[in-house]
């Protein structure tokens, strides 16, 4: 039997061209020699048809070209590669058009945007340059018309792939996590130190990477000391140096992070597990104008960039004098909060993409994920955040025996308890169930006692038992001296309620 080809990057939820199909193979391929290539340009348009010819003429022109059928994959086109010009239908169905361009110009203002348009929408198109579009295009859209305003606009496009690569590494569509990256990118043009907060897992040290590498220091050398589970001594040599005061002495002079970052730099991972003694020393070196010399040349304190990152509050062991109150003062200069995965859950889907990329051999397979699984990945609860769902990539990649893996491969992986976030009428049911049976335990199996705990009719609360197939009797305790008392009460108030409906 023939076996049916797979949905490809659309189950992932982004409309890309297919990495399978064979124009995508070609912009790969052409990617892999830059040089050959004048730019890269993006196609968003829902027409397949349409976006067969632009992508064959612009292929034949020499361009770099994807396509996207919306605005969602396109952003998401925009965040993985990185175009030089987009080309966008003014009609898309899950954005409106000029939204889109806003969205676009916001994110990357120095990349170009040109805009497809019927004849019946030529206003709209040019409401869309005055909004920042470079220029519109009228379907049907003639060859020489297309090739002469892609050469303007690449031309004019001053968006260079070293402009998107210092947040490379960092997927994202939400906009909370996009806010972050702004002031991240902001900061980056300062030299003041930067505390970065957030649970463990989150990317705290790729958004460091990030800052150093949009700053002007980014030529400059980029330093990680960890400060989690490692031995004091090992930790101030790492930070400080050692130099050997005996002449002739076998031990050669070692230079510590703060000399290593000059120019560049510094960041102290967990700095929250930073000892007290070095806290203090720490603390001290950072209050001085000159960074202490190891190998007989100072340098100034500015010259080094200080980075730190947490997932303890700072804040309270300060309080509580558990963390040097100087030091604290002296890096939370600038704090950034990293949200975890689960505020920001529609980048999984984008991750996900990014992860298998990363995951997958040189050569291997490529392996999609269904939409259904997709599902479950998004609904998931990551306590691990980003690095957690990499690894269960990792491991999906390497257990799946076809290309496709299933939704039952990833409960696999999850344990069979995948922490699947319910919907808000699952959540409100299984409360609700948990509220009664917490009643009738209460009251052993007293409804009418139970009934008045919840203020409901008596009525009322047997309807509700029976619609989550509880049972009265299996909270009761024979066996409790109470239980004649609890019998008793309930014959009285089941009298009392049939007089009441007499």
């Amino acid at each position: 039997m023939k076996r049916q080809a797979p949905p490809p990057t659309t189950s992932l939820g982004f409309g890309i061209t297919p990495k399978g199909s064979e124009s995508k193979r070609q912009i790969q391929a052409a990617d892999d020699s830059p040089a050959a290539r004048k730019a890269k340009i993006l196609v968003v348009d829902h027409d397949p048809a349409l976006c067969r010819l632009l992508v064959n003429r612009l292929g034949a022109a020499n361009y770099a070209v994807a396509t996207a059928d919306g605005a969602r994959a396109a952003l998401d086109a925009c965040v993985l590669s990185r175009p030089n010009l987009v080309i966008t239908d003014l009609q898309l169905s899950d954005m409106d058009g000029i939204g889109f361009l806003k969205e676009l110009k916001s994110r990357w203002p120095q990349m170009s945007v040109i805009i497809l348009t019927g004849h019946g929408s030529i206003a709209e198109a040019v409401q869309a340059t005055q909004s920042g579009a470079f220029g519109y295009l009228v379907k049907p859209v003639g060859k020489e018309e297309l090739l002469g305003q892609v050469e303007r606009a690449t031309a004019d496009s001053s968006f260079t792939a070293a402009e998107g690569d210092w947040r490379a590494n960092l997927m994202s569509r939400s906009q909370l996590m996009e806010d972050r990256l702004r002031i991240a990118n902001r900061a980056a043009a300062s030299g003041v130190p930067i505390l970065l907060t957030g649970e463990n897992g989150t990317g705290k040290e790729l958004f460091a990477r990030a800052i150093h590498a949009a700053s002007v220091r980014r030529e400059q050398p980029f330093v990680v000391v960890s400060c989690r589970r490692t031995a004091a001594e090992e930790l101030e040599a790492a930070l400080f140096g050692v130099e050997s005061d005996e002449p002739g002495a076998s031990a050669p002079t070692r230079e510590g992070a703060l000399q290593r970052a000059r120019g560049g730099t510094l960041l102290l991972d967990e700095i929250g597990e930073l000892p007290a003694k070095l806290q203090v020393a720490l603390a001290k070196e950072l209050a001085k104008d000159e960074i202490p010399a190891i190998s007989g040349v100072a340098a100034a304190r500015n010259d080094v960039r200080f980075v730190c990152t947490t997932s303890r509050d700072l804040k309270s062991l300060t309080d509580s004098g558990a963390f040097f109150k100087d030091l604290y003062d002296q890096i939370d200069i600038l704090p950034i909060e990293i949200p975890p995965l689960g505020r920001r859950r529609e980048d999984i889907p984008l991750l996900v993409s990014h992860f298998l990329e990363q995951a997958t051999e040189p050569g291997g397979q490529k392996k999609i994920y269904t939409p259904k699984a997709i599902e479950l990945l998004a609904t998931t609860d990551w306590p691990g955040n980003v690095r957690q769902l990499f690894d269960l990539v990792k491991r999906n990649i390497a257990l799946a025996h076809g290309e496709v893996m299933t939704e039952e491969l990833v409960q696999d992986s999850l344990d069979g308890q995948p922490g699947k976030i319910p919907t808000y009428a699952e959540a409100r049911d299984r409360f609700s169930r948990e509220y009664l049976a917490q009643n009738l335990r209460r009251t052993s199996g007293n409804v009418a006692q139970a009934a008045r705990l919840a203020k409901r009719s008596r009525t009322d609360f047997y309807n509700l038992l029976a619609r989550y197939r509880l049972h009265p009797e299996d909270f009761k305790n024979e066996g409790s001296p109470h239980r004649k008392v609890a019998d008793a009460d309930e014959k009285v108030t089941d009298a009392d309620e049939e007089n009441e409906h007499e």
